[in-house]
């Protein structure tokens, strides 16, 4: 049995990407964060480093499940590649 992976292997370089993306997205994100709390300048500077931090929580929440994903089905696409290459070996003569 020979199942054709490319159209697996071009989603998992997507999941890849978007977790790449994901990535430089955060780094962007980061750049506005200030992490002192700035209690004089009023309520209005801790509810936007509050809703940095949210956002920024939420990209991690996704980019950590999505690094996840990519991981196990790159090691899913690995094996299976490696037990066909295997199969098909055992099946050819060579000579």
């Amino acid at each position: 049995m020979h199942i054709n992976l490319t159209p697996f292997m071009v989603l998992w370089v997507l999941i890849a990407l978007v977790v790449i993306g994901l990535a430089t997205y955060r780094k962007m994100i980061s750049t506005k964060e200030d992490e002192n709390l700035h209690l004089a300048d009023g309520p209005a500077a801790s509810v936007t480093q509050a809703a940095l931090s949210h956002k920024l929580d939420v990209v991690d929440k996704w980019g950590k499940l999505l690094t996840v994903v990519a991981v196990a089905f790159g090691l899913l696409l690995g094996a299976i590649y490696t037990y066909q290459t295997w199969l098909g070996a055992g099946t050819t003569t060579g000579l």
